[in-house]
């Protein structure tokens, strides 16, 4: 998946946060919704200018960004 094609990043639009491209979709609220368990059928139902691809944009997008940041561990 080429991410690049599906994501976009402007400082006018969501205060420069990564979203869907051609959507005011954030990559952060599409994987808040994944991680509360709804499908990529529900985000697409609920968000009809969301796509698959732009749904699994967001996916890689986060992959790559989380393999390139050193993370610390969470004290648990």
């Amino acid at each position: 998946m080429d991410w690049k094609k599906h994501i976009a990043i402007d400082a006018n639009v969501l205060a420069g946060r990564p979203r869907v491209a051609g959507t005011r979709i954030a990559i952060e609220q599409v994987l808040r919704h994944l991680g509360n368990g709804w499908t990529i059928e529900q985000l697409l139902k609920e968000y009809p200018t969301l796509t698959r691809e732009g749904v699994l944009a967001c996916i890689a997008y986060a992959a790559e960004y989380l393999g390139s940041e050193r993370l610390a561990a969470i004290p648990g």
